[in-house]
C-alpha cells in the first residue's frame, strides 16, 4: 500500500486505480474508511485493562498525584463530548469564536482542573495516546482483516478518520499496512470533531474521490452515521451496540453485528 497520507498534507493526492467492483447498498464503492476507537477494536477490553492500571497508581505514585492524574482524565474526556456538542451547533463554549482544537482541548480541561495546560498535556500523552498501546498488540476486532484483505485484493483503497491521533494505534494493531489515508480530527486541515463532516472530506480529497464512492464504517450511529450523512457518503455501523441503536436521525446508516456480516453483505452485492 501507499505511504498514508496525512490531512496536515496539502501538496499532494492520491490518483485512484480503478477497482475491481464491490458494491454497498446498490452503490459502487472505491475506498472504505473506518472510525478507529471502538470500530478497529473492542474497547472494552481496553478500557478493563487501563481501569486496572490506574486503580494501581496509587500504590507506584504519591497518592495526591494519582489523583490528580485521574481527575484530569475524565475532565478530558467528558470535556471533548462538551466541545463536540457545541462544535455541531458551530460556537465555542462561551458562544465566541475557538481556538484551534487541539489546543482548545488541553485549555479547556486545564481551566476544569486547575491544573496546568503542560500537566493535562502530560498526563494525556501517558494514558491516553501511549500506555493503551501495549494491550491494543494484533487486537483487531474478529473478522476485520479478513475483510481488509478481501479490500486489498479488490484494490479497493482503505483509510481510518477518527477524533484522536491514529497512525500509533493502527501500527499497534497491526494494521497500518493496510492504511493509505489516516486523518485526525485535531489536525490543522480538519480541525473538528465528529460529527462535523469537515474529516469525511479531506479524507475523500486525498484520494480525488466523490463522498458517494468512500464508506464509512464507525460504531456511534449519532457521531459516524451523521456526520458520513453531512459528507454525503454510505455509512455502516459495527459492533452489538449497532443492531440496538435506533435514531431516526440516522437512517442512512446500516448495522451490522460484526465484520463478517458486513463482509457477508458486500459479497451478496458482488
Amino acid at each position: 500500500m501507499t505511504t498514508p497520507q496525512h490531512a496536515s498534507s496539502n501538496s499532494s493526492e492520491i490518483t485512484p486505480t480503478r477497482a475491481r467492483s464491490v458494491f454497498f447498498q446498490g452503490q459502487e464503492i472505491e475506498a472504505v474508511l473506518f472510525d478507529v476507537d471502538g470500530t478497529l477494536y473492542s474497547q472494552k477490553p481496553l478500557r478493563l485493562r487501563m481501569a486496572a492500571e490506574l486503580a494501581g497508581l496509587p500504590l507506584t505514585t504519591w497518592p495526591r498525584k494519582a489523583l490528580r492524574t485521574i481527575r484530569v482524565l475524565s475532565a478530558f474526556r467528558d470535556l471533548r463530548e462538551t466541545i463536540r456538542d457545541h462544535e455541531a451547533r458551530n460556537v465555542s463554549a462561551n458562544g465566541r469564536p475557538r481556538a484551534r482544537l487541539e489546543k482548545l482541548q488541553y485549555e479547556v480541561t486545564a481551566s476544569h482542573t486547575g491544573e496546568s495546560v503542560e500537566f493535562v498535556r502530560e498526563v494525556v500523552r501517558q494514558w491516553i495516546f501511549e500506555r493503551p498501546l501495549r494491550h491494543l498488540r494484533s487486537r483487531p476486532r474478529k473478522g476485520l482483516v479478513s475483510l481488509l484483505d478481501e479490500l486489498r485484493a479488490r484494490t479497493v483503497h482503505v483509510g481510518v478518520f477518527s477524533d484522536y491521533p491514529v497512525w500509533a494505534k493502527l501500527q499497534a494493531l497491526g494494521l497500518s499496512d493496510y492504511v493509505d489515508v489516516a486523518v485526525s480530527a485535531t489536525e490543522r486541515d480538519v480541525d473538528a470533531f465528529k460529527p462535523d463532516p469537515r474529516g469525511f472530506l479531506v479524507a475523500c480529497e486525498r484520494w480525488n474521490l466523490a463522498p458517494e464512492r468512500v464508506l464509512y464504517v464507525g460504531d456511534r450511529a449519532e457521531v459516524d452515521a451523521v456526520g458520513a450523512r453531512a459528507a454525503g457518503m454510505p455509512c455502516a455501523i459495527i459492533g452489538a451496540a449497532a443492531s440496538s441503536t435506533e435514531h431516526s436521525d440516522h437512517s442512512n446508516h446500516s448495522s451490522y453485528s460484526s465484520y463478517n456480516a458486513l463482509k457477508a453483505d458486500l459479497h451478496d452485492a458482488l
